[in-house]
């Protein structure tokens, strides 16, 4: 009898241990892999606010003239605004610049139907996080644009960085100050000085009329050429050269007052003068007095609404 319980025992016990292996499972992890984000290009043009137009290493021999003229460009639910003007920039449009035609990005190929340059179709690469690549196949030339917000973009630098586009947004330069101190010179004469673009032959004029007088009065006595170069590790100054066709060159440093007005110190003579802007020149890529393609858009949206309401 003893012996038969024993065996019952050893019998139930080896069941129980066969039972508690049969449940013991080991699981391994496993990887299932997330899709991939897509970005689409619409995305990548919106990542930035304003992207600057980096027109020194633009590539080819064409132009695409609203990217030649801009120094930022933006990208705002198909919306597309530029900053073509020094003066004023960093408010005018918040920042954005004007409106100046639409967008529609799709794939790699972003159009962009300009309010006076028409319809651009242009290949996309994106060469870094902020740094895009605009390409034209019909002119096989390239520009490059980096990304900024506007919160961390330097408006100041691209101001001082190209001064010479500052001078040629007024049809001229008006002597308002000559100051007391300064030895007498021939500079002292000349009331108004007329900037123009470089590569447009002869790009100064100077003219000793009387202050105060229409724009389309005034008779510029002398003409040469003209050059902006930086002092090194000063931002905000810069050296002016004068170089008549018939007289020895003049030299100045220039300093920005404001938006339309200058300093120039003669240090031949230690002179300082004043010159103020006149008749300011809106580089605005929509005819004066035309509408641009969104402001007809919004007009139209605004007619439906009216129409829907009427119902």
């Amino acid at each position: 009898m003893k012996t038969l319980k024993l065996l019952s025992v050893i019998f139930l016990g080896s069941i129980v241990l066969t039972s508690c292996v049969a449940e013991v499972v080991i699981e391994e992890d496993v990887y299932v892999p997330e899709p991939p984000v897509v970005i689409t290009l619409d995305q990548v043009l919106s990542t930035y606010e304003v992207w600057y137009v980096d027109i020194e290493r633009k590539k080819g021999n064409g132009q695409i003239p609203f990217l030649q003229k801009a120094f930022t460009v933006s990208f705002m639910n198909g919306a597309f605004y530029a900053n073509n003007n020094l003066v004023g920039m960093g408010n005018n449009g918040d920042g954005f610049g004007l409106d100046v035609g639409y967008y529609d990005a799709y794939r790699t190929e972003v159009d962009i139907d300009h309010d006076i340059n028409g319809v651009f179709s242009l290949t996309v690469t994106q060469l870094s996080d902020n740094e895009i690549e605009l390409y034209d196949r019909v002119t096989n030339t390239s520009y490059y644009l980096i990304g900024y917000q506007r919160n961390a973009f330097d408006y100041d630098r691209v101001f001082y960085d190209n001064i010479h586009y500052f001078l040629q947004e007024y049809e001229t330069w008006e002597k308002v100050y000559t100051s007391e101190f300064g030895v007498l010179n021939e500079f002292d004469k000349e009331n108004y000085l007329k900037f123009e673009y470089f590569g447009a032959g002869e790009n100064f004029k100077s003219s000793e009329d009387v202050n105060g007088i229409p724009l389309n009065e005034i008779l510029y006595d002398y003409t040469g050429y003209y050059e902006v170069n930086d002092i090194v590790n000063i931002l905000d100054r810069k050296t002016l050269t004068l170089d008549y066709d018939f007289w020895d060159n003049e030299f100045f440093e220039l300093s920005v007052i404001n938006d339309g007005k200058i300093e120039l110190f003669h240090p031949s003579s230690e002179t300082v003068y004043h010159f103020e802007g006149r008749g300011r020149l809106q580089f605005k890529s929509a005819e004066k007095g035309k509408a641009t393609q969104n402001e007809r858009i919004r007009y139209k949206k605004a007619e439906f609404k009216k129409l829907l309401k009427q119902k």
